[in-house]
């Protein structure tokens, strides 16, 4: 690309259907530290021709189009920022994990297949690691626990399956976790009880057993700041415990289609910004506590398809409600 039209990458870019990309922040005149150019050169090699034009020459950040690194105070760059790569078709390109300063890591909406390499583990300084939307499957590599600064775990929409593994404790920094339409069993660990910055639960649509008791436990088994718990479609049994109430800032909990049983408690009142409550689906029974009709932020309450006694009606107009786990990626 040396003495090329500083266009024509940017027109590959548009021609090629099928390509990997590496996005990073800007720097200027330095090369590319040699632990990093050996790590994108094999993730090339792996990848074979569809990024035959991504770089040319030895240094694959040599003119920062397509690798843009973070100023360092050595005269090198080292890949800190992001790596993004699309229509990528077979196994989990693990030289990726040579990338030992990578920030972010988006492998979302490819065609991945096979398990998450315990290399994972490597990525120290990850934030946001995005891969759902493959065909990844086995179970998830306790590794993944290693990644102390992780804060995004997007592994939705694939194949993943065993119990959920507790070692997801060990990531203080996590904020939003979404591990939906997957083929999950077991338990929910309470140890995640222990992640207090966790803000957004999706375990939803996986086979998942146990009860909120379980999950929840007593005094601060859950933090108290997440905002949306996602449980539904699952094997969930048991009922609602009185320990809900201690989310104070939950504002969505789904729990349509499990096989939940008893009475709706009436703490559920007490949690200030409960705005959307799904119960749906499952076999509760006796009254809906009045006071959830009264409920100031409360808009949507589904109670179909249960054992509930006569006059208990759904409360807001019915729709689907989905959360898009793009909306919490930057």
């Amino acid at each position: 690309m040396g003495g090329s039209s500083p266009l024509l990458p940017l027109l590959l870019l548009l021609l090629l259907p099928v390509a990997f990309f590496l996005l990073l922040l800007p720097l200027a005149h330095s090369k590319t530290v040699k632990r990093d150019v050996k790590a994108l050169n094999e993730i090339k090699a792996s990848l074979g021709w569809r990024v035959v034009y991504s770089w040319v020459g030895d240094d694959p950040c040599g003119d920062g189009i397509f690798l843009r690194g973070r100023e360092s105070h050595v005269p090198s760059k080292e890949i800190t920022g992001e790596v993004y790569a699309v229509s990528i078709v077979g196994p989990f390109p693990t030289a990726v994990t040579n990338l030992l300063d990578l920030t972010r890591l988006d492998l979302h909406n490819n065609k991945l297949t096979g398990p998450i390499p315990p290399q994972i583990g490597r990525l120290k300084h990850l934030k946001i690691l995005n891969l759902r939307w493959n065909k990844l499957q086995d179970v998830l590599p306790p590794e993944i626990g290693e990644l102390k600064k992780l804060t995004h775990l997007y592994l939705s929409f694939n194949n993943f399956k065993g119990e959920i593994p507790v070692e997801l404790a060990n990531l203080p920094e996590l904020r939003y976790l979404y591990l939906h339409e997957n083929r999950f069993t077991g338990k929910i660990p309470p140890e995640l009880g222990n992640l207090k910055h966790l803000r957004h639960l999706d375990v939803g649509s996986n086979h998942l057993t146990g009860t909120l008791r379980d999950f929840v436990r007593s005094g601060d088994g859950f933090p108290r700041f997440v905002i949306c718990k996602y449980l539904n479609n699952n094997h969930l049994s048991g009922g609602l415990p009185d320990q809900l109430a201690n989310l104070t800032n939950l504002e969505i909990l789904h729990l349509s289609y499990n096989k939940m049983i008893g009475a709706v408690t009436p703490k559920l009142v007490q949690i200030p910004r409960l705005t959307y409550l799904y119960l749906d689906h499952n076999l509760f029974a006796g009254r809906i506590p009045e006071g959830l009709y009264k409920h100031p932020f409360l808009k949507e309450m589904y109670i179909e398809g249960n054992q509930f006694k006569p006059g208990a009606k759904p409360k807001g107009t019915h729709k689907v409600l989905e959360l898009a786990d793009t909306d919490f990626l930057f």
